[in-house]
């Protein structure tokens, strides 16, 4: 089989095309015939720095496909099911930027009718909007319709991959949704995407917009840049609301007004989706799949989710079309049957 390895960490040169054994699915696992890959912002940063835990890695967490092999212990009624994967590559060599992966059959889910290229964006993105909207101490544990009938939620970067999700799954619970973005451009996503509000933080004054749609605050903010946006934040959220975290906008301190935020009995809430409590990704997964069984979450421009398809053999480009900042989802066909 075809596959992408790395041998050592470094910039995107460190990228391979090889040619691999097609892998043997082990106790608990399924083998899957790839279809797409999807690439995440911690596939570059893993690369540049996660250990290799075999001495070689095949990079991406995220895909689609469909089930060719089972192991030991596994149903055989899943051979030929179309299913997404999620954290394939999580300290483990077998990541989805090959022609087949093997992972445990828990991190394989059935993908029904849905496109393949949704299934490749869903993992990462969407699981992490996940906790975000539900780690708050009165956000709902479980997503489904109606489950954010009374609630607003702010999200700040509308445009991006994880901002994306939010938003998306944010409407399907019946969410007030505002997001911010950097240009009208953008703007125009986060609105395809399904945002009720969209505030060019550039433009205009965040605070005061989002004061204007909520008096009393917001219940959650789904947060992309916490040191810009701490400030602006602590002014926003409601009594018992949350920022959720889930990136590091290139600083590595936040600084909190402590006063204003005891008062509120506010939470600051850091989310990195590989290590959060099993429960809550469990309840994650499972939401995420009803959402798509329901037709509830969307790609391509018209959901605000501009789609950038790479071939295997165009690996690096992808990985530094992500590095470099691309808007949307950044694919990469593992087969030319889809």
């Amino acid at each position: 089989m075809k596959a992408i390895v790395y041998e050592r960490t470094g910039d995107a040169s460190v990228l391979q095309l090889v040619d691999r054994p097609v892998p043997e699915p082990g106790p608990g696992e399924v083998l899957v015939r790839m279809a797409v890959s999807g690439v995440n912002p911690t596939d570059w940063k893993g690369r540049r720095q996660w250990p290799l835990p075999a001495g070689w890695q095949i990079p991406g967490q995220d895909g689609a496909g469909v089930v060719e092999a089972v192991g030991a212990g596994v149903d055989a009624q899943l051979i030929g099911e179309r299913v997404w994967i999620w954290e394939a590559a999580w300290q483990r060599p077998w990541g989805t930027a090959a022609e087949y992966t093997v992972v445990p059959v828990r991190q394989a889910v059935r993908l029904g009718d849905a496109s393949f290229d949704l299934g490749a964006s869903l993992g990462i993105p969407f699981l992490t909007a996940h906790r975000c909207l539900t780690a708050g101490e009165y956000m709902p544990e479980k997503l489904h319709a109606g489950a954010l009938g009374d609630h607003t939620v702010l999200v700040q970067g509308g445009a991006g991959a994880v901002g994306n999700a939010a938003i998306q799954l944010a409407r399907w619970a019946d969410a007030c949704v505002i997001a911010t973005v950097s240009s009208a451009e953008k703007a125009q996503l986060a609105a395809a995407a399904g945002a009720d509000f969209v505030i060019n933080y550039r433009e205009q004054d965040v605070v005061e917009e989002v004061r204007k749609i909520a008096p009393d605050g917001v219940h959650t903010i789904v947060e992309v840049a916490a040191t810009q946006n701490a400030a602006a934040d602590a002014q926003l959220l409601r009594h018992g609301g949350a920022a959720c975290v889930y990136a590091d906008d290139g600083g590595d301190t936040v600084t909190l007004p402590i006063r204003p935020l005891m008062t509120h009995n506010a939470r600051w809430q850091f989310v990195l989706v590989y290590t959060e409590p099993k429960a809550a990704k469990a309840q994650a997964l499972a939401d995420v799949a009803a959402a798509v069984a329901q037709g509830a979450v969307r790609v391509g421009e018209d959901a605000g989710l501009p789609l950038h398809r790479y071939p295997l053999a165009r690996t690096v480009a992808a990985h530094e079309a992500v590095e470099n900042g691309a808007v949307g989802k950044v694919l990469i066909s593992t087969t030319d049957e889809q």
